[in-house]
């Protein structure tokens, strides 16, 4: 059975709703890749700025991907940590072609769809505890936009020295975001600016998400160019040894120490 969430689990709410909801209770509850109602995540920008985004994509099947999270599993080796194992999507497929694979999420009510929807290993936690550990992986996904939990160059240093602990001998990252500056609407262009002129990059953004009547506290998520993203890891030991931008202005980087 899948509890209900604490009112500082806007995430989790959302996603026990959308695995509530749908037709079925197994490890693939879409009926046709749609929920029979929709379930909505609002994501608000600190200027104002207001986004749904379904819950549908969390529980999408491998063929439902876009391209480049497709392309994201045939560059895994070795053990792998899936950072914001969200409902499990990534879990599941690497699962299905015999990949060990960890999930890993701040959200309970991830961790309990993930458990539901069968997948196997899974911690409940914050990169920064699960590197004392003392766990090790070859491959770390960053997928779905995850790249974005760098947070801005404060935060960079400290999440890429947790995975440094974490990783094996010729550990690889492999994050998925987009290019921010890759528009010419006004209202992201002027955002940009604004957060240069705060010292900050321009794709540092100020988010807070809510779901019914729940709200998280404001949070830095982060989406930059390659050119940023070779900055800010190099600052921290890791090397941007490639980048897939063949679905541009989405890209996937791999990060290599």
């Amino acid at each position: 059975m899948i509890a209900s969430s604490p009112p500082d689990d806007v995430f989790g709410a959302m996603l026990r709703d959308a695995f509530a909801v749908a037709s079925g209770t197994g490890r693939r509850p879409l009926a046709g890749g749609r929920l029979v109602r929709p379930v909505i995540e609002i994501v608000e920008r600190d200027d104002g700025l207001i986004s749904g985004v379904l819950a549908e994509p969390y529980f999408a099947e491998p063929d439902q991907w876009p391209a480049h999270d497709r392309r994201a599993l045939d560059r895994v080796r070795g053990r792998v940590l899936d950072i914001g194992v969200g409902a499990g999507r990534t879990a599941l497929a690497l699962q299905d072609r015999g990949v060990p694979v960890t999930g890993l999420d701040i959200s309970a009510g991830a961790i309990e769809v993930c458990r539901a929807r069968g997948v196997r290993d899974l911690v409940h936690a914050t990169v920064d505890q699960h590197a004392r550990a003392g766990e090790r992986y070859d491959t770390f996904l960053l997928l779905g936009n995850n790249l974005g939990l760098l947070e801005g160059r404060e935060r960079a240093p400290a999440f890429l020295a947790a995975l440094a602990e974490l990783a094996s001998p010729g550990a690889q990252v492999i994050a998925q975001s987009a290019d921010p500056y890759n528009t010419t609407d006004p209202v992201h262009v002027g955002y940009h600016e604004r957060n240069r002129s705060q010292g900050r990059l321009g794709g540092q953004l100020r988010l807070r998400l809510r779901y019914r009547e729940l709200a998280t506290h404001w949070f830095d998520y982060l989406v930059c160019s390659p050119d940023e993203l070779a900055e800010l890891v190099a600052a921290a030991g890791w090397r941007l040894a490639d980048v897939d931008n063949t679905d541009a202005p989405y890209y996937l980087a791999t990060l290599t120490r």
